[in-house]
C-alpha cells in the first residue's frame, strides 16, 4: 500500500513540475546610451551619442574621434558585407582610434554589438553576429587592448538600425556598434 502512494505522489509530482513552461529566452535589455532599433531608427538618426556617429553612414568617417571617453554612449560603427565577418580596411581607423581610446584608460569598457540583417534564421544571425563582434574583439586585442576591457554580444537581426526589404536597409543593419560602458 506505502508503494502505491510513493507511486502515485511521484506521478502526481511529475505531472505537476513536467507541465511547467521552459522560461522565455530573453535579449538583454539595452543600457543608458545604447542604439535600439526598431521604431524610426534611420540613416543618420545615430542614436543618443553625442559623438556624431551617423549609423546610416558607410563612410570610414563613423566618428572616430568624437568617441573619446564617451561613457555610455556609441563610440563607433563597422559596418560588414553580406554573411562576412571579416573587417573591412576601410573600417581599421576606427579600430585604431577605439584602441588607442581604451589602452589611454585602463578602466573604460567597450561593448561590442553584432547585429546582422533580416536574412537568415535566428540561429544563425545570432552566430554571424557573434563573429563579427568577435573580429572586432580580436582586431582591438591586436592593438594592445586587454581582453578585460571588452564584452561581446550578438543581437542577431533583432535590433534593426534601418527597416526595409532592400540592399540599402540590409547594409545598414550588419554592423557593430562599438558602445562604451558607464
Amino acid at each position: 500500500m506505502k508503494r502505491i502512494i510513493v507511486i502515485a505522489c511521484l506521478v502526481a509530482g511529475a505531472a505537476l513540475f513536467g507541465g511547467c513552461a521552459k522560461k522565455a529566452t530573453t535579449v538583454e535589455p539595452p543600457t543608458a546610451g545604447t542604439q535600439v532599433g526598431g521604431a524610426g531608427s534611420t540613416a543618420g538618426a545615430g542614436g543618443a551619442s553625442t559623438s556624431g556617429s551617423a549609423l546610416g553612414s558607410d563612410s570610414g568617417a563613423n566618428g572616430i574621434g568624437g568617441s573619446g571617453g564617451m561613457a555610455g554612449g556609441i563610440g563607433s560603427v563597422i559596418y560588414f558585407d553580406f554573411d562576412k565577418s571579416d573587417i573591412k580596411p576601410e573600417y581599421q581607423d576606427i579600430v585604431s582610434a577605439a584602441a588607442r581610446n581604451l589602452t589611454g584608460h585602463p578602466n573604460l569598457k567597450l561593448k561590442l554589438e553584432g547585429n546582422t540583417d533580416e536574412r537568415g534564421t535566428r540561429e544563425y544571425n545570432i552566430g554571424l553576429g557573434e563573429r563579427r563582434a568577435q573580429a572586432v574583439k580580436r582586431a582591438l586585442m591586436l592593438e594592445g587592448v586587454p581582453e578585460s576591457q571588452l564584452t561581446t554580444v550578438s543581437f542577431g537581426a533583432e535590433r534593426p538600425a534601418a527597416e526595409g526589404d532592400d540592399e540599402s536597409a540590409w547594409a545598414k543593419n550588419r554592423r557593430v556598434n562599438l558602445v562604451y560602458l558607464p
